[in-house]
């Protein structure tokens, strides 16, 4: 399965974040899983890319050729797309994509997960999307989302459509066990 993680390019991530990450795609590249990914060396991207190398995975980077800047790209993945802008390099990541994984990030991979949540509510998709919930980092996520539920502006419908875990192994088992439920416009019209 292919694999799409999203998360952090920063160099100052915190090694809490960078080793569970690593880990996390070292665990799935043994599992024969492959990645797909936004093709960065640093911070959790680069994490997650390394774990695949160390587990044998393969891997596809994809970038927009404004990112042809040394030092920024992961310097061992099997195939590195090269996009003309970031619009692309998300649909390009999404439709290769089997599944979704959410690790610790910024405002790009809020925008990464909000996407994908939208287009999975709207009926665009029926794959799986994990947060990967490593030391609490989205709590206040979820809360909000618990919030926007209450306040009628969400659905206990969107809520469904994505897992929230701080354990590895229960990534690895929701995504190699999901059975999606697709859905329609007309199902999610007051989502």
């Amino acid at each position: 399965m292919r694999v799409c993680i999203y998360g952090a390019s920063s160099t100052k991530t915190d090694k809490r974040y960078i080793d569970a990450v690593e880990r996390l795609g070292e665990l799935l590249a043994r599992r024969g899983h492959s990645l797909v990914y936004g093709g960065g060396g640093s911070g959790l991207m680069g994490a997650a890319a390394r774990g695949f190398t160390k587990g044998d995975g393969h891997i596809i980077g994809v970038v927009p050729h404004f990112f042809d800047v040394d030092g920024i790209l992961y310097d061992k993945c099997d195939e590195m797309v090269r996009t003309d802008t970031m619009r692309q390099r998300k649909q390009r990541m999404e439709d290769e994509a089997d599944v979704f994984i959410i690790t610790p990030g910024g405002v790009g991979t809020f925008d990464e997960f909000f996407e994908i949540l939208t287009l999975k509510q709207l009926g665009r998709h029926c794959k799986a999307i994990v947060i990967y919930n490593i030391c609490g980092y989205y709590d206040k996520l979820q809360e909000f989302m618990n919030v926007a539920f209450e306040e009628n502006f969400i659905t206990d419908v969107t809520l469904s459509l994505y897992e929230v875990t701080d354990n590895e192994k229960d990534i690895i088992d929701y995504i190699e066990n999901y059975e999606g439920k697709e859905l329609s416009i007309k199902d999610t019209k007051h989502v």
